[in-house]
């Protein structure tokens, strides 16, 4: 081939700085993308370079993405930061600059002083240390798509050889969670609840530790400013907000409305008759059985009493009036992305993802049996989806983890999507390095939850044991999660990084 001849007077380091280019971008969407330096290169030769960077000749770099950085995403990518071969490139990404401990959130959007340690640094999340390897990186983005074979990202990052938004991937791990429940989305509306448009400069949230410390000092100040509040859900969420309401402003007036006759029904009546005795002794109103009529809190058709309180209604026609309404319902699965890449995906009944045992995504529920081995897992050279031999389709490319995930009758918590994350990034492993070894398959275990009721007091579920501790602190030992990221919480200063 004269392709060199073709060029005229093209300098040879054009062609040599284009190949390299390629080799960086895997030659994803070439001539959708401007590339300034390169514009005096012969379209011949540009197209000739991105047929060679699909071929043998220029070969992309294999990549590994995990998508969310939570309890899940994290240990994630520590295990495949371990396991991936060295030449493999692992990026990690999520929205927010630091982890997001959300078990420690409803306290401190209650109790100030604490908000800073509800922010962990991801910054060695690899568990890597000094060590790190620079092809292990970390992107603060926002995913917004997934396909079969790449992901779209809302920034590009040229000075980590990311020049697009689109990122192509050979496997994926998605732990993107769970929208949480209106009290603590920090992305979502204003934290200052009376704040009407055009009062005030708009609210912005960024993903940073010093909006995430802002938003939770706002609704600091509006829970502390309400002589009464209602609680909708009987959730853990909806438990810890009422008890630590009453604890920290005892004057307080507090409602907790929940739509069943039992607190916490997963778990053993003891759960429930240890939390509804601790409400009592708090004097806190206790409504069960009842469900809040969700058109009672149209913000275009409130209805507000003498006292300038808010009024709404149960189904069964009590009114309640309070000055603060916490919905504590509602906490939705982060799968629209996989839905709108395959529908099929999706279990319409909770909006999680199917998955099988081994947590790869599939378009139907999977046989409930612990089958799946490596033998029956589809090349994924193509991204996409192989048949699983039910009559479903596996992209088996692609993990899904954590409260995005249908595991199983699995309950969604961060230990949940600790365990999950571990078989899917193993199993990554095992697929990458083609050992031969069968792929990991998730069990769910006995479900465990402790809950805290006031300052101190807590109860627990664990291992099918129900038990009561009294040795709880302000902080929540928040500090001790830092650990598990492998941040440096050694002094207080360190908890503000």
């Amino acid at each position: 081939m004269d392709f060199m001849a073709s060029e005229g007077a093209m300098r040879k380091s054009q062609v040599t700085e284009a190949a390299s280019y390629l080799i960086r971008m895997g030659a994803s969407h070439w001539f959708e993308h401007s590339i300034p330096q390169f514009k005096s290169i012969h379209p011949t030769s540009l197209y000739f370079l991105t047929m060679c960077s699909q071929s043998s000749l220029v070969a992309r770099r294999k990549t590994a993405v995990v998508l969310g950085l939570a309890y899940g995403g994290a240990k994630a990518a520590k295990v495949l930061a371990a396991g991936l071969p060295a030449d493999w490139r692992l990026i990690a990404i999520d929205r927010n600059s630091h982890m997001n401990h959300v078990y420690v959130m409803p306290r401190f959007a209650v109790l100030p002083g604490h908000e800073y340690k509800a922010f962990i640094p991801n910054t060695n999340v690899f568990g890597e240390g000094d060590t790190r390897k620079p092809n292990h990186i970390t992107l603060k983005t926002t995913v917004t798509s997934i396909k079969p074979t790449h992901i779209t990202v809302s920034d590009a990052f040229p000075e980590l050889g990311i020049h697009s938004k689109e990122i192509a991937f050979d496997y994926a791990i998605y732990a993107l969670g769970a929208n949480l429940p209106a009290p603590l989305d920090l992305w979502g509306k204003d934290p200052r609840e009376a704040v009407k448009p055009g009062d005030e400069k708009v609210w912005t949230y960024n993903g940073t530790k010093t909006d995430g410390m802002a938003w939770l000092q706002e609704r600091q100040k509006v829970i502390e400013a309400a002589p009464t509040v209602l609680v909708v859900g009987g959730g853990a969420l909806g438990i810890q907000f009422a008890t630590d309401i009453k604890a920290i402003y005892p004057e307080k007036k507090v409602t907790l409305l929940h739509s069943r006759k039992q607190l916490l029904p997963r778990f053993d009546r003891e759960m429930h008759d240890e939390i509804r005795k601790t409400m009592e002794l708090q004097e806190i109103d206790l409504i069960l059985g009842e469900r809040l009529d969700i058109s009672t809190v149209d913000e275009e058709k409130k209805v507000v009493n003498t006292q300038g309180q808010r009024v709404v209604r149960t189904e069964k026609g009590r009114e309640i009036a309070a000055d603060l309404l916490l919905l504590c319902t509602g906490q939705r699965a982060n799968t629209k992305m996989l839905e709108e890449m395959d529908a099929a995906t999706i279990n319409p009944e909770n909006g999680r993802a199917f998955i099988q045992r081994t947590m790869q995504l599939t378009t139907s529920p999977p046989i409930d049996s612990l089958t799946t081995t490596f033998d029956k897992s589809v090349s994924v050279s193509n991204g996409a989806p192989g048949d699983s031999g039910n009559g479903s389709s596996t992209y088996t490319n692609i993990f899904v983890v954590g409260d995005a995930a249908d595991a199983f009758g699995a309950i969604q918590a961060g230990h949940t999507a600790w365990g999950q994350a571990i078989v899917a990034a193993n199993n990554v492993v095992t697929l990458v390095t083609k050992s031969g070894e069968e792929l990991e398959e998730y069990t769910s275990g006995i479900p465990s939850i402790k809950v805290s009721l006031g300052i101190t007091k807590s109860v627990y579920h664990s291992r099918g044991t129900f038990g009561i501790k009294d040795d709880g602190v302000a902080d929540l030992r928040a500090a001790s999660m830092w650990g598990v990221y492998e941040a440096k919480a050694e002094s207080d200063e360190d908890l503000r990084l």
